[in-house]
């Protein structure tokens, strides 16, 4: 029986994975509100995805998948916050505005290459701002575990991984390794 690693499950349910080049670049943003009709589109296909992840994984850290990752390169992206009871955070166009020189080191996973976690140093709290349906510009402010989600899936939007961000000499390890799974970020120390 051949074992089927956790990148082979990401890349069956339509997930595309690291040796994609398209997730090294920037994409494109959307035009709105001419571009509505799409952006109500990739956002259903982006919700879709994420329904489907999770119905083989369980994510206690909270989710997000963003535009590229389902072979579409246009600035969209949503997360969901570890609270399943919480909104789903829908970005269009998200830009980071501001961050926190505080900043922390945790563990994250990519559904672009789910096999290995690494350490990823992030801001602790950052301003993102995106664009409405119509077009208009909102900004909201995000802390601790939810900037971590948020700026990782923004980093997608901009053709960045998070092994980009990862300091020198420190590797990704075998999910096997990784002895964290199901356990929430750790943000008592703040």
């Amino acid at each position: 029986m051949i074992e089927t690693k956790p990148s082979d499950s990401m890349r069956d349910l339509g997930i595309v994975q690291s040796n994609a080049r398209s997730l090294y670049e920037r994409c494109t943003a959307l035009d709105l509100p001419a571009e509505l009709p799409l952006a109500e589109a990739i956002v259903s296909q982006l919700i879709t995805a994420m329904r489907r992840v999770r119905r083989v994984h369980d994510f206690a850290k909270g989710s997000g998948i963003a535009a590229p990752q389902i072979g579409i390169h246009r600035r969209a992206a949503i997360v969901q916050p570890p609270d399943e009871n919480a909104p789903t955070i829908v970005m269009l166009n998200p830009q980071i505005t501001s961050w926190s020189d505080a900043e922390d080191e945790q563990y994250e996973g990519c559904l672009s290459f789910f096999d290995v976690r690494g350490q990823v140093p992030r801001p602790l709290s950052i301003t993102v701002e995106t664009n409405t349906p119509a077009g208009e510009s909102t900004v909201a402010e995000y802390h601790n575990g939810l900037a971590r989600l948020i700026h990782h899936e923004i980093d997608h939007l901009d053709g960045i991984l998070y092994t980009a961000r990862m300091r020198a000499g420190i590797e990704p390890i075998p999910v096997e390794q990784y002895r964290q799974t199901g356990h929430t970020w750790n943000y008592d120390h703040q």
